[in-house]
């Protein structure tokens, strides 16, 4: 018995360091991507010597309460050459009615209504996909409707792709969180981005690793058609991000800037948004590597939750006064100061929500573990996914992002 309680210790203890140790890499792994990731501002403005038109397409379906807003940003920016082409994509609310307004007082913006979507389409990339056959400028830019630009954000833009002679860019939005689920969930989730996706890493041409954010990114038209348009990728839910990796694996010129400061996007808008927006994002993954899939979620699950959830079993343990609980009950105050540390950092950096929100990375930790499982449960079956008032059954040629 004591041999056994002996052996369990070191594989906990091996554990929990490791764990440690994923969180101080993560913690000074986002401090680089801060430190020396581009912003959209970071170039030389007098190398700029052309004003090619830009075709701005915003897909929206059901965003009666963004779509104005977003659309006011839009046409209030300082770029003297762009149109908007506003794809209404099958909504029920007061989308296309909105839409059609705006096109109606100012002759830059298009208004569409999507057709139905044919087999085999998400209805994001079929909306997109329709914009584009319309467009007539050099550059491509997409949008979503729930984003909001300030004037210059189109023209800083612009600026870098001719400057640098770069063929797409994208930038890091400001996401905005508007409800507690979000506010503490999203830093966790944040800082994976800033490793998995940093600036630095999707930069390096020696990386695989190619990413768009839905919410900002540019590209030549030529590129665009070179990768396949959305047609390409026409079944992905994660659209954008398996854009991006087409556009890195074509070696094409792709540069990722920070743009918080320009671009605010809004994640999920509430408790069942934020579920939904976890699971559309493990189940493709599932498809392309079970065995990987459950790596994963375990992975997940222990990085996120397990120092939290084995708390009062080694807090009880350690006033026994056996000193290797006592040494494992260290390893797992130093595991769980991190993960509070680094999503303290993270809110304060780059959510901009108060570092107190740290607090709450036992409750994030738990829903995202939990969404993974349920989206690994439910992969199979019809409907797996519902996204913007639609049901997605995921097949498996559906790949997860690059």
């Amino acid at each position: 018995m004591e041999l056994t309680l002996t052996v369990a210790n070191i594989v906990l203890a091996v554990v929990l360091a490791g764990i440690a140790g994923i969180w101080i890499y993560l913690l000074a792994y986002m401090g680089k991507s801060f430190r020396h990731a581009p912003t959209l501002e970071s170039f030389d403005r007098t190398s700029v010597n052309r004003i090619p038109k830009v075709s701005v397409i915003l897909p929206a379906r059901n965003e009666g309460h963004y779509v104005a807003r977003c659309l006011d940003s839009l046409l209030a920016q300082d770029y003297p050459n762009f149109e908007i082409i506003a794809i209404n994509d099958s909504s029920t609310d007061r989308t296309s009615e909105i839409m059609k307004a705006y096109a109606a007082n100012d002759l830059r913006v298009m208004h569409i209504d999507a057709s139905p979507k044919p087999e085999g389409w998400t209805g994001k990339n079929w909306a997109c996909y329709q914009g584009y056959l319309r467009a007539r400028g050099e550059f491509l830019m997409f949008t979503d409707a729930d984003s909001k630009h300030l004037p210059s954000a189109m023209a800083l833009a612009v600026g870098q792709v001719v400057s640098q002679n770069l063929e797409a860019l994208t930038a890091v939005p400001r996401l905005i969180c508007n409800d507690f689920w979000t506010k503490m969930t999203l830093p966790v989730l944040a800082t994976f981005l800033h490793t998995r996706f940093s600036p630095i890493r999707v930069n390096d041409p020696n990386t695989k690793t190619g990413y768009f954010f839905g919410s900002f990114f540019i590209i030549t038209r030529s590129t665009y058609e070179a990768i396949g348009t959305h047609e390409g990728v026409k079944e992905e839910l994660v659209e954008d991000g398996a854009l991006g990796g087409k556009v890195k694996a074509g070696k094409f010129r792709l540069k990722m800037v920070r743009g918080e400061r320009q671009i605010d996007a809004v994640w999920a808008r509430d408790l069942p948004t934020l579920w939904q927006g976890l699971r559309r994002f493990m189940i493709p993954v599932y498809y392309q590597d079970k065995v990987g899939a459950y790596m994963m979620v375990m992975a997940v699950f222990f990085i996120l939750f397990a120092p939290f959830a084995s708390l009062p079993y080694l807090l009880v343990a350690s006033f026994a006064g056996n000193i290797s609980f006592q040494i494992l009950f260290g390893l797992q105050i130093s595991a769980i100061a991190l993960i509070m540390v680094t999503t303290a950092v993270q809110c304060r950096l780059a959510i901009f929500e108060s570092p107190l929100y740290a607090f709450a990375a036992p409750l994030s930790g738990a829903l995202i573990s939990f969404s993974f499982m349920s989206a690994i449960v439910d992969a199979k079956k019809k409907g797996a996914v519902s996204w913007r008032d639609r049901k997605y059954t995921i097949t498996k040629n559906q790949n997860p992002v690059s």
